[in-house]
């Protein structure tokens, strides 16, 4: 009998395909209590910290993707190395040769996994002889820890910033588990400087990562569960079945889906990386509260679009080469940026569309306020309705996003545009009003402002340690009465 456990024991600690481990798993909630009173003891000793993070990270990327983890281990070696030989390399063409093979290398790797069957499909739409499409499976995480690396050794390559002088410290940085995944995307220069500060962690920080944690988990379990597995799946999975009225419902549901998924599962990143004693820069900033598409980007998925804005738009020259070739440097971003999401026309067609609005708001701009269209007598209706349009062309794009194909995205459109049925109103609100009264409550907990956010967080900072445990079971209680019966996968973990 005793052997049964160990064996059942040993099981649970190896890694199954179909049962990753992930933020929202209760193997995970056991196993990072037991990691956090060892981390407890040992976080003190520096260099102890150091490799039991590491080990617990590649660990965890392990249970989440299989042997896979050898992949960042190659990459973590490859570019700590090339680092230091372009740190040390006074040869202009010897550095450039170096930077490129790292790009090469990093990009490489991203391309085949992620993008040899959709250019395969490519091939094969425009020839006679069709190729077989490969059998590859994306090591997760694979999008994010790319752009990582590319971060680092282009730095460094610029000069503004100097590699690491330990492998380790530099394997940490990549591998650190609460943004391995999903993101958010770390600079090297916000992140590896404070490995090697006095360990500490601060009240502040234990409360504020409080606070994310315990959003996080309502905002992926509690709210985007719940509206994703009992409306917005099945309405995707064939919208010719259902009225634009449902349609349009299941638009405005996979909004709220994709952004308290991936948000909430961010703040749940950053909230564990402050109890371990780290600060890593905020990702969502509620971006539906955008009244133009340039501040939606500032708003959403920061650490992307900083990363594209600082290491695609600007190397192409940003807005410093006229006015055509700003249009088309944001265009291309942009056009990068949905390739990054998915080897998919419908990425492609959402990064262009954004690129689209985008130059379209510099265009617009740049002939003054006074072509501005503004609402007589009220700034405040015209910033509303800017806001309420800026939110329904987001819409668009996520349907886009979200349909598997274009024609599903054509039928999403068509059923909105021509089979709208009002009528069926009172039916749809009868048949779904708990999926509705969750979406009204997600969209009025997103409309709160940043000054009352930040003083419901000072009053968790400021709680004592009884009530924070008091309030933390309790939003876990709350979760665990919404948990659903099938597993949600985050969204964000296919890219």
């Amino acid at each position: 009998m005793q052997g049964i456990d160990i064996n059942k024991l040993l099981d649970t600690l190896l890694y199954h395909e179909k049962d990753p481990l992930l933020f929202n798993s209760s193997f995970f909630l056991f196993f990072f209590g037991f990691f956090l009173l060892v981390y407890l003891v040992s976080y003190r000793f520096n260099a102890l910290k150091v490799y039991l993070l590491t080990l617990f990270s590649l660990y965890f990327f392990y249970k989440t993707c299989g042997w896979y983890v050898a992949f960042i281990l190659i990459a973590a070696f490859f570019d700590y190395n090339i680092s230091h030989f372009i740190y040390r390399s006074t040869n202009k063409r010897r550095k450039n040769a170096l930077l490129v093979s790292s790009i090469i290398l990093n990009l490489g790797l991203l391309f085949y996994f992620k993008y040899t069957n959709f250019f395969i499909g490519i091939v094969n739409d425009f020839s006679s002889n069709q190729i077989n499409y490969l059998k590859l499976i994306l090591p997760i995480g694979i999008s994010f820890y790319t752009f990582e690396n590319l971060s680092y050794t282009i730095d460094v390559y610029r000069g503004v910033f100097k590699p690491v002088t330990k492998f380790i410290d530099y394997l940490f940085f990549l591998s650190f588990f609460p943004k391995l995944m999903m993101g958010p995307i770390v600079r090297a220069a916000d992140f590896i400087p404070q490995i090697n500060k006095e360990p500490f962690v601060s009240e502040t920080q234990v409360g504020e990562g409080l606070y994310l944690i315990t959003a996080g988990i309502i905002k992926k379990v509690v709210i985007s569960d719940f509206i994703n597995a009992n409306y917005v799946i099945h309405v995707f999975e064939n919208p010719s079945l259902h009225t634009g009225l449902e349609c349009l419902l299941a638009v405005y549901g996979y909004a709220m889906v994709i952004y308290c998924d991936f948000s909430g599962y961010s703040d749940i990143a950053i909230g564990i990386a402050k109890w371990l004693g780290f600060d890593i820069n905020i990702n969502f900033l509620s971006p539906y509260q955008s009244s133009t598409i340039t501040e939606f980007w500032k708003r959403w998925h920061i650490s992307l679009s900083s990363w594209l804005r600082d290491y695609v738009y600007i190397p192409l020259g940003g807005s410093r080469k006229g006015v055509f070739n700003t249009y088309r440097n944001l265009l291309i971003t942009m056009l990068i940026g949905g390739f990054w999401h998915g080897a998919s026309w419908n990425f492609i067609f959402w990064g262009g569309l954004h690129g689209a609005a985008l130059a379209l708001e510099k265009l617009r701009n740049s002939f003054g306020r006074r072509h501005l269209v503004i609402l007589p007598y009220s700034r405040i209706a015209t910033n509303a309705f800017a806001t309420i349009l800026t939110f329904h062309f987001v819409c668009l794009g996520w349907i886009f996003f979200r349909c598997d194909t274009f024609n599903d995205s054509w039928i999403m459109l068509k059923q909105i545009t021509t089979n709208f049925q009002p009528h069926l109103l009172k039916a749809l609100v009868d048949g779904y009003w708990p999926v509705i009264i969750m979406l009204v409550i997600a969209f009025l907990l997103h409309s709160i402002s940043t000054k009352s956010e930040g003083s419901f967080k000072q009053l968790i900072i400021k709680m004592p340690l009884p009530l924070k445990i008091l309030y933390f079971f309790i939003c876990l209680y709350i979760a665990i009465q919404f948990k659903q019966g099938v597993v949600i996968k985050p969204v964000y973990l296919q890219f």
